[in-house]
């Protein structure tokens, strides 16, 4: 049981995935043995077979919470008129709560998106975030200027649901509770009144829970395809995250992965996307082993990014398999 490594030391993390991004989750996990222990990881399988494989391959630290086992009728009531990215969307702000619910040991939970990749450990953040004496943490996109130019923060918002820190306590509680509510009234994927999906709510957060929401300074620690060749220069050329965001990382054939879509990245961020691949040719090949089946997500038409072709059916774990462009 989780509440037995509740000693003060462990910190809990949930986060929430169907089955297509099962090889992607399962770098998270492999992230956090690294860089995160002691951890424990709560999952909300967003799918049964998400679930059925994740409990066959029983992942240490790890605890499922079956989608079933954690819809109420509020969930239940708004699922008909949300796709399955704007549902997931939806029950984020609840994963905090349900590892609560769960565990009464838990002092406190983040949540983090599927697709992070630790480089370090997050206690650099969290241990930030407990001097701050507050309640919740959030973290800013910290787009690169040519980003924000372009408009991404006017869609995007200005902070990005990917690791966010909620505390047992009442003010936690009352910001959780207020982001659940909105997010059961509107939660879709596009722009309107001021709104997108999960992400743009957490925009007033700085003025109306100014007392609860601690924003995390260490933006250079907190990369993704939109800031990492920003902090590049910054960095003459050198970054060092706690995470990176792999966002838009698919695995699109037997052959062929889709790194990103949308941005530059520089050549700073080659390292990063190096040591995922190598991690996930591992978790790839215990797929294998348990001899569960490789999720494949189709390119949808008018993707344009960077494609990492590989030389062997599946990738061998070697930091030398080539990619092109």
């Amino acid at each position: 049981m989780p509440s037995s490594e509740a000693d003060g030391k462990v910190e809990h993390f949930v986060t929430l995935f169907d089955n297509n991004f099962l090889p992607i989750g399962l770098c998270l996990h492999a992230s956090l043995i690294e860089h995160g222990q002691p951890f424990h990881l709560w999952i909300l399988c967003m799918d049964e077979l998400a679930e059925r494989n994740l409990h066959q391959l029983s992942l240490p630290h790890v605890t499922l919470i079956p989608l079933r086992e954690a819809e109420d009728a509020r969930l239940l009531a708004v699922k008909p008129t949300r796709s399955r990215g704007e549902y997931c969307w939806t029950l984020t702000p609840f994963t905090p709560q349900f590892v609560f619910e769960r565990d009464a040991a838990v002092e406190r939970v983040t949540y983090l998106d599927a697709d992070l990749y630790f480089f370090a450990s997050p206690r650099i953040l969290l241990d930030e975030f407990s001097r701050s004496e507050k309640h919740v943490q959030i973290t800013e996109h910290a787009y690169d200027p040519r980003y924000e130019r372009f408009g991404r923060a006017k869609r995007g918002g200005r902070f990005c649901v990917q690791f966010m820190t909620f505390r047992r306590t009442p003010q936690a509680e009352k910001v959780m509770h207020w982001w659940q509510e909105r997010c059961l009234e509107w939660c879709y994927a596009r722009v309107e009144d001021g709104k997108f999906g999960d992400q743009k709510y957490l925009d007033v957060w700085p003025e109306l829970f100014a007392a609860e929401v601690h924003i995390l300074a260490q933006k250079d620690k907190t990369l993704a395809p939109w800031n990492v060749a920003y902090y590049s220069r910054l960095g003459q050329g050198v970054v060092a995250p706690v995470f990176y965001h792999f966002h838009g990382f698919r695995i699109l054939s037997r052959q062929e992965l889709l790194l990103y879509s949308g941005y530059r990245v520089g050549a700073a961020a080659d390292r990063l996307y190096d040591s995922f691949i190598v991690t996930l040719g591992k978790m790839i090949s215990i797929l294998r082993q348990a001899g569960i089946e490789i999720p494949c997500l189709p390119r949808r038409s008018g993707w344009i990014g960077r494609l990492a072709t590989l030389k062997h059916q599946w990738i061998d774990g070697e930091k030398s398999i080539p990619f092109r462009i």
